[in-house]
């Protein structure tokens, strides 16, 4: 079951699933009791890419918070909902566009149903979450210890308990900090339901790992048509998972927009700080809206060729470079402008 023929689910002012576009996630770092904190944080985040926002309601004054909150975001707010089904409900009273919860952790039945209830009156949806780390303890022991399909076998019970209160407005998330666990679960999951689904690796880690991790797992998941939003989980400022989440969608050809950056690994024929204006140039693209490809290079002799395949790029020597575009040598300036000299030319650019 690809993302293609995935149910469809009105989010707040954004509809996921049946083959829409894939929606970067991010989490709120703030108390959320905190409104204004928080609602600067989301407009931070907004700016940078975020198209739905979560955060922690793990008070009754979280929970009442997020009406101001709602009234200075623009993009869908998800209530995460721990234990409490009272903070769930109220969530809802307040605004919240989804809610986040665990069923199996929410109470007794009779908990489930008033928060189902409340959904649907708000029309509201409801995300899943099984995560390895809280997996029931009947679960891991058939199987012997946490897997795949215990991940699996988890979030479909919990789907089955909404569906028998008539309820499908249904999100599911299973995530692990196991990549090769998390790809396999993906996979039997997409096969066993039609909700979409939410992707991520969780406890991933720094931006170092937390990266690396992400990319193999989120990227292996998608390249095989599967998942409809998904988050990059890093112990960092949330921005860093924004930047990182687009970058994986636009690297699988899942997302347009955004310049591409290409640089050469340095050798010994580079007599520039290659390191040092690669970072630059990357931090400076991240501006431009354009859909184009720009190559950093560290030898003015091969550079221009071996980035042929560049919309623009430079190429460092000894006190001086080359400003070229789509291989082709544009001028030659001194080293110390070959970065503003490239701004100049990225400002007026046009696509011939």
């Amino acid at each position: 079951m690809g993302r293609n023929h995935t149910k469809t689910i009105q989010i707040g002012n954004r509809v996921i699933g049946g083959g829409n576009p894939i929606l970067i996630q991010s989490m709120c770092n703030t108390r959320t009791e905190d409104a204004a904190a928080t609602a600067a944080q989301i407009q931070e985040l907004t700016k940078a890419g975020c198209e739905i926002i979560r955060v922690a309601v793990p008070t009754m004054e979280a929970a009442a918070a997020i009406r101001e909150i709602k009234k200075q975001i623009s993009i869908p707010l998800v209530a995460d909902i721990h234990f409490d089904y009272r903070l769930a409900i109220a969530s809802m009273e307040a605004g919240a566009d989804k809610i986040r919860i665990n069923p199996g952790n929410i109470g007794s039945g009779e908990r489930i149903r008033a928060v189902v209830e409340k959904a649907k009156e708000y029309q509201v949806p409801i995300r899943i979450g099984v995560n390895s780390g809280s997996l029931e303890k009947d679960i891991i022991e058939k199987y012997g210890h946490v897997t795949a399909e215990g991940l699996v076998e988890s979030a479909l019970d919990k789907v089955h308990m909404l569906e028998s209160l008539d309820f499908d407005q249904i999100v599911i998330s299973i995530k692990s900090s196991d990549v090769c666990m998390a790809v396999k679960a993906h996979e039997i999951l997409s096969q066993a339901t039609d909700y979409p689904l939410h992707v991520g690796i969780t406890e991933a880690g720094s931006v170092f790992a937390g990266n690396i991790k992400s990319a193999i797992g989120i990227g292996t998941i998608l390249y095989q048509g599967i998942g409809d939003t998904i988050r990059v989980s890093l112990t960092d400022d949330p921005v860093e998972e924004i930047r990182s989440a687009k970058l994986i969608l636009r690297t699988l050809g899942l997302r347009k927009g955004g310049v591409t950056l290409v640089s050469c690994p340095t050798c010994g024929r580079t007599q520039i700080d290659l390191i040092g204006l690669a970072k630059q140039v990357e931090k400076m693209v991240e501006q431009y809206p354009m859909d184009i490809k720009v190559a950093v290079m560290g030898c003015v002799v091969n550079g221009p060729g071996e980035a042929k395949e560049a919309d623009l790029g430079i190429a460092g020597g000894n006190g001086e470079g080359l400003l070229f575009r789509k291989g082709e040598i544009l001028r030659k300036v001194p080293e110390s402008e070959l970065l503003s000299e490239l701004k100049k030319e990225l400002d007026q650019y046009e696509v011939i």
